[in-house]
């Protein structure tokens, strides 16, 4: 499954301000207290959209420019009118693909550079986990084995115990208390079927910050245990963490190596 940003355009004071990006699904929620209005006509229960808002540093005014976005407006719920002011009626009203296009235009590398920050990454990431644990909440499988799926995600629960049965601390470490490691996959829960997301053999018992790298894919191992680093990771880095860019973790079990095979190749920044 492929998955895109959802980009929001803010508008106010007849200018483009500032674009927004969505960092998770909608949830419903009651409506905000100051809402609560005689002219008011929302409904008590609506969408909760988290959004990451970014200020332009060169907003622009639509209505200077209507020769080029107003053929792009939609015929129904426009966010705007074609003299350029706004629609007091309409609410996060959908932009179509060619105005979305236009508007990023005439902000000249603006979204683009928004979109390149290092959230990028992380929201796809956090998206996709969040989108397949909805499908699998809503999936048709008994309730006990969706409770283990999604527990996994957070890496807990059974997976955890599962791991703990092959990997007695953390390699990159030492560390043996389990309440001080967490249970990493190797094969991405989101990019693993059922029966991986709870396989012990895909998992290691990682201290936080080694997690952090490991699920980033700015390390990985190799099929003998030598610590791989990517080329642009700084070894200071590592070092202010306490490892070694010479490390050997010792061998791996064969299962353990075909998830490891995967984390080299579509993980790991080489």
């Amino acid at each position: 499954m492929t998955l895109t940003l959802d980009v929001i355009f803010s508008f106010k004071d007849t200018y483009r301000k500032a674009v927004g990006v969505v960092t998770g699904l909608a949830e419903t929620r009651i409506k905000p207290s100051d809402f609560n209005s005689v002219e008011n006509p929302w409904d008590e229960e609506g969408w909760l959209v988290p959004v990451e808002f970014y200020e332009l540093e060169e907003p622009i005014r639509p209505k200077n420019h209507m020769d080029l976005i107003s053929p792009t407006l939609p015929d129904k719920y426009s966010p705007l009118q074609h003299n350029g002011n706004g629609l007091q009626s309409v609410y996060l009203a959908g932009v179509p693909a060619n105005m979305a296009h236009v508007l990023s235009a005439l902000l000249v590398g603006q979204v683009e550079r928004i979109l390149g920050t290092s959230i990028q990454e992380e929201v796809l990431r956090d998206a996709e986990d969040d989108r397949h644990e909805y499908e699998l909440r809503n999936d048709d499988i008994p309730e006990t084995e969706r409770l283990q799926l999604v527990n996994a995600r957070r890496e807990e629960g059974l997976f955890k115990t599962r791991v703990g049965q092959i990997e007695k601390m953390c390699r990159g470490t030492g560390v043996s208390e389990i309440k001080h490691l967490i249970a990493s996959h190797i094969k991405p829960w989101r990019s693993s079927t059922r029966f991986e997301k709870l396989d012990g053999n895909n998992g290691l018992l990682l201290s936080p910050h080694v997690d952090q790298l490991f699920d980033r894919g700015y390390i990985s191992f190799s099929e003998d245990g030598s610590l791989l680093v990517p080329r642009q990771m700084q070894n200071d880095i590592l070092a202010s963490w306490g490892m070694d860019v010479n490390l050997n973790v010792g061998r791996f079990q064969f299962e353990q190596e075909i998830y490891l095979q995967f984390h080299r190749d579509n993980v790991f920044k080489e």
